[in-house]
């Protein structure tokens, strides 16, 4: 009866797994569908993301209170993933969908080559490999497919920030709750964001958009379903699962984006030959880096950030 329980309980666990995947290949999606240009767009998705984070944890009594020097080294940390966000959306609006969520995947390859720079670890041969192969493809799309240049160069430059942004989490915020960095990111992110948009507009005269019922509607979406809810999502599993393994389902992430854009938004006509190899290259590297670190993977011997995921297993809220 025990392991049938365990059983339903693991279950479970996958089904949130693959929602949290969907989720985040339905950003894509809806950085596509809504109207406004990238910079009011992330804007608005980090300002309602915050707006009701600060809502729940008011009600439950858990605002978080950290000192001066935490809230901005945090903050800072949220700046970096909210100029990650401008770029990736970027990406996506002069390209599409399936270009941003490809350069996406090049975040292991920057992880890999910025790792030794910051965490001052030795370089693995094998990631520098797999890497290389995501470069490959990148390249082949960026030759070949010369209208999509632009978008590509901004999604490039998207994965080298959230690389960065994973890295500096990792090196300098290691013993804080997810509450608390949830918090003070998305904080420091909509600071950012909004200083961008008061300079943009005092130096461009862009007065404030307010958005469309239909863009409102898609932004309560991205905001409270594929910011919140996938980041509670893979707190809840990450208590049952090994992070190696949630890490895994992740990388199907670029797969469930290109095939939402070519169902729903039909981008399958705009993508040619060249492209489809480039992406099969750079999932290819992606699966192989797996494949890879699965081998090294050792049940009795955790890998660092596996521990301190279990340790912060009773202090997520």
């Amino acid at each position: 009866m025990h392991n049938v329980n365990m059983d339903n309980k693991l279950s479970r666990e996958y089904v949130k797994l693959h929602v949290s995947v969907l989720l985040a290949g339905l950003t894509g999606i809806l950085g596509k569908l809504i109207t406004l240009n990238a910079l009011f767009l992330v804007w608005y998705r980090l300002f309602f993301s915050f707006i009701i984070f600060y809502g729940i944890l008011f009600f439950l009594k858990k605002l978080p209170r950290e000192n001066i020097s935490d809230i901005l080294k945090i903050s800072g940390l949220g700046m970096l993933l909210g100029l990650h966000f401008l770029f990736f959306f970027a990406s996506i609006k002069f390209a599409n969908v399936a270009v941003g969520v490809v350069c996406y995947s090049l975040e292991g390859f920057f992880t890999a080559i910025l790792e030794p720079l910051i965490l001052k670890k030795s370089v693995s041969k094998s990631n520098i490999l797999c890497s290389l192969i995501a470069v490959a493809g990148i390249s082949l799309i960026f030759h070949i497919d010369t209208h999509f240049r632009f978008g590509i160069i901004l999604g490039v430059i998207s994965a080298v920030l959230i690389a960065l942004y994973t890295l500096l989490n990792k090196a300098f915020v290691d013993n804080k709750s997810v509450r608390v960095m949830l918090y003070y990111e998305l904080f420091g992110a909509v600071v950012l964001v909004s200083l961008i948009m008061c300079g943009r507009g005092l130096l461009n005269g862009v007065n404030f958009v307010i958005p469309s019922c239909p863009d409102f509607c898609y932004l309560f979406v991205l905001a409270f379903f594929c910011t919140l809810g996938l980041y509670i999502l893979q707190i809840q599993v990450l208590r049952t699962l090994s992070a190696f393994t949630v890490s895994l389902y992740g990388n199907f992430e670029p797969v469930y984006g290109i095939l939402l854009a070519v169902i729903f938004l039909g981008e399958g006509s705009q993508l040619t030959i060249s492209f489809y190899i480039g992406m099969s290259l750079i999932l290819f590297s992606v699966f192989l880096q797996s494949f890879v670190q699965s081998r090294k993977c050792d049940t009795k011997n955790f890998p660092d950030e596996q521990l301190n995921i279990i340790s912060m297993k009773e202090k997520y809220f």
